[in-house]
């Protein structure tokens, strides 16, 4: 396949070095219609990004080609692996980017949060468009820099928020900024999870660090460790409970934030709170998840909308229900943005928005919404992706100039969370002010050879 990608990058380089390059801007002329992708991380959310990106049409042809997959346990890869097996096989990402660098156009990362930022380096250094799944990063230091290197690079980036995409979100702006909400200086959001099980996605422990074991056969890891410092393998971080150790995951503030508060987020403009207040948290283990938070998110003015304080709850925890909104009861997630002449609700996701009017007026208003200003997205966020580096669609809702912001918003909130603590947050200097210490959890340390974007800053 004759493309930009292809004939625009430096044919030798050894990224498992994490060298920095600069890169000519790659779009000069449109890329083929068939894009040539690699996956990194193949399991789980890795396999449906895998369907999305490369499903077959209508016809049974093949939308695009999968010509390397990358994961560091062979088990959970099976299934991609039996589903694409002319592709070829990789257990680190760098390895596969050194040696199929002329041969990938984009590559999408489904790994554990902790690797995000290093996997999406690696590969905007080559010139790779990207895709990486939710929340963008593992700390706020490296949203900035995957915001520099995006812009450096001149890739196409999306963050696999795929609410952003929806109707439901483009209505929740257009409805606020036609003026049905009123001023809203309130956000009430509240997510239904943690749950702890051998099946789901959190298994409590006992202690930390927690009970280790010999790592399973056909899992790399120390590839899975990634920018992590080494510890024994547990079966409490792997396969999907990584998510509860804040050293790995970012909890599930960090996880769902990026869908619940998307549609505020985006249609107030709140950008960065100036502090963040751990209003309650259950005990838990060290580094570990609670069962239950509250938080208050405080955002100043902006322009002419007003300040904004923004109410988090989780693991059951819920508002108390208020007469105006006429509902009988709360729903398991959600949230509301309460305006100074209506309220608005949305699911966990911001698929499908509502006012809470009676029902006769909500009908009403259906009937004659006001006019629709933002264009759609056909497709999902995939293609979406897809569409803007083959030059057939415009630049992604949720690009890096986006989704470190939303992220960010939602890290500071981790922070706060993480810690029981109030959260004082300079953005433009990016400190936590009142814990001069906590600038190891802005930028956290790596291992050797993991080290990537600080050129960036020079």
């Amino acid at each position: 396949m004759e493309n930009i990608s292809r004939r625009s990058f430096v044919k030798t380089t050894s990224m498992a070095s994490g060298a920095f390059m600069v890169l000519p801007n790659l779009h000069t002329e449109p890329p083929s219609d068939k894009l040539n992708l690699a996956f990194i991380g193949v399991g789980g959310r890795g396999g449906a990004n895998i369907k999305g990106c490369a499903q077959p049409d209508e016809a049974g042809n093949t939308m695009h080609n999968v010509v390397a997959l990358c994961d560091v346990s062979d088990n959970r890869a099976s299934v991609s692996y039996d589903a694409y097996p002319k592709a070829k096989k990789f257990t680190d990402f760098r390895k596969m980017l050194d040696s199929m660098g002329s041969e990938i156009d984009a590559v999408v990362v489904s790994t554990p949060d902790h690797t995000h930022f290093a996997a999406t380096m690696a590969s905007m250094q080559m010139g790779k468009h990207v895709y990486v799944e939710k929340p963008l990063a593992h700390n706020i230091w490296e949203l900035r820099t995957l915001r520099k290197a995006a812009k450096h690079f001149g890739v196409v980036t999306q963050m696999g928020n795929q609410g952003h995409a929806t109707d439901g979100i483009r209505s929740v702006k257009e409805w606020y900024e036609a003026g049905v909400l009123g001023d809203v200086r309130e956000v009430i959001a509240w997510f239904n999870g943690p749950t702890f099980s051998e099946t789901g996605y959190f298994l409590k422990p006992q202690h930390y660090p927690p009970a280790s074991q010999p790592a399973p056969k056909g899992l790399d890891w120390d590839s899975w460790l990634g920018p992590a410092k080494y510890r024994p393998y547990s079966r409490y971080y792997l396969p999907r409970f990584w998510r509860g150790w804040y050293e790995f995951g970012n909890a599930e503030l960090g996880d769902w934030a990026c869908h619940t508060l998307d549609a505020p987020f985006w249609s107030l403009d709140l950008g960065m709170p100036t502090s963040v207040e751990s209003i309650y948290k259950s005990p838990s283990v060290a580094g570990f998840i609670a069962d239950q938070s509250h938080l208050q998110f405080n955002f100043p003015a902006r322009g002419n909308k007003p300040a904004v304080r923004l109410h988090w709850f989780e693991g059951g925890l819920k508002p108390a229900n208020r007469p105006e909104w006429g509902l009988d009861e709360l729903p398991r997630s959600g949230m509301i943005m309460v305006g100074s002449k209506k309220s608005l609700m949305t699911g966990g996701r911001p698929n499908n928005p509502e006012l809470l009017l009676p029902e006769e007026e909500w009908l009403a208003f259906k009937n004659n919404p006001p006019t629709t200003t933002i264009p759609r997205v056909k497709g999902g966020p995939h293609s979406e992706w897809i569409d803007a580096i083959t030059e057939t669609g415009p630049t992604p809702g949720s690009d890096f100039d986006y989704a470190t912001r939303l992220t960010e918003m939602a890290l500071v909130g981790v922070l706060a969370q993480r810690f029981h603590t109030t959260v004082e947050y300079d953005a433009d200097q990016m400190k936590v002010t009142n814990h001069p210490d906590f600038a190891q959890y802005i930028k956290e340390p790596v291992r050797k050879g993991w080290s990537y974007g600080e050129d960036l800053w020079k």
